[in-house]
């Protein structure tokens, strides 16, 4: 893994990999690094016009390569719902659950769940379930799941999931980033007692450059915080490119095990990819059957066998 960078990925040819949230930031790396060494990618986003666009430079940067948009609003079950039953492919080989909101102002998703934990977990839970059957009869199959290291920030509250008791913004995103956590635990837990050759595992990108960091200050017209954060993220974050290879490293390199937590070296913050320290509650196996079981009541989305 030492110095582990987008040249040492192998070669993806033959393979199929959906990832969410890829028309920007450390999506579109993964995206376009995916599709560079062979790999069809599905670029599952949001905005027609972004995820189009962010096809069209990736064939544009890449040319020859096979990259489509595809739609999925991850704030809209319905949306992950269509998604699943008229546009993800048929094989899936890679699944990068990528997309994520942060520290945004109080608001529900259209089903009417905490915007952070609805999104960042409850989306890609459902959305998992949903193309899990065309993923774990393929050989070498991964689900990689980006979350984070602020999960630190606090662990999951079973019985106050959509924050209705009191919402502090960065609580509830440490507190969906442990559910990313917590999911990639149980599912990896569930797939290795069917004997399944899934891998699920999870990445974070230490502190890149994104769009991730100033959306909530845009969202509230917080002028000067907006400005600080731009400014933060030219000076002491990585770039995307950097901050993309946990996750690339998660999706494709041999030695990567289920259950993994893959972030950058240097004290989680930057650097090539390494194993990262997590908190003990996300490897709780009570707390992620709990909010298993939870998300598929809130969800209506069931594993079958698992």
């Amino acid at each position: 893994m030492p110095g582990w960078n987008a040249s040492d990925i192998p070669d993806q040819s033959g393979r199929t990999a959906v990832v969410t949230g890829a028309n920007s930031g450390i999506g579109y790396v993964t995206a376009r690094e995916l599709a560079r060494r062979g790999a069809r990618v599905v670029l599952a986003c949001r905005s027609e016009s972004r995820g189009a666009g962010a096809a069209s430079r990736i064939a544009a940067e890449v040319p020859g390569v096979d990259v489509e948009f595809a739609p999925l609003d991850l704030d809209d079950l319905k949306s992950v719902r269509e998604f699943a039953a008229s546009h993800a492919p048929a094989r899936i080989d890679l699944l990068i659950n990528n997309a994520g909101v942060m520290a945004l102002p109080y608001a529900r998703t259209a089903d009417g769940f905490e915007t952070q934990f609805g999104v960042n977990h409850l989306g890609h839970f459902a959305l998992t379930g949903l193309l899990l059957p065309r993923i774990e009869n393929v050989d070498g199959a991964r689900v990689v799941t980006v979350s984070s290291g602020l999960h630190a920030l606090a662990n999951i509250d079973i019985g106050d999931l959509n924050s209705e008791r009191r919402y502090r913004r960065w609580v509830a995103y440490g507190r969906s980033k442990t559910a990313n956590l917590l999911f990639t635990h149980e599912l990896a837990r569930r797939l290795a007692a069917r004997g399944s050759g899934v891998v699920a595992a999870a990445a974070h990108p230490g502190y890149a450059s994104t769009n991730l960091q100033a959306a909530g200050p845009q969202l509230e017209g917080r002028r000067f915080v907006e400005r600080a954060v731009g400014l933060a993220n030219r000076v002491v974050a990585q770039s995307a490119e950097a901050g993309a290879l946990p996750t690339l490293y998660a999706a494709t390199a041999p030695a990567v095990r289920p259950d993994s937590f893959t972030g950058p070296r240097l004290q989680g913050w930057r650097g090539a990819p390494a194993k990262s320290w997590r908190a003990p509650w996300t490897l709780n196996d009570i707390a992620g059957e709990r909010l298993w079981v939870a998300s598929e009541q809130l969800t209506g989305v069931r594993y079958g066998s698992l």
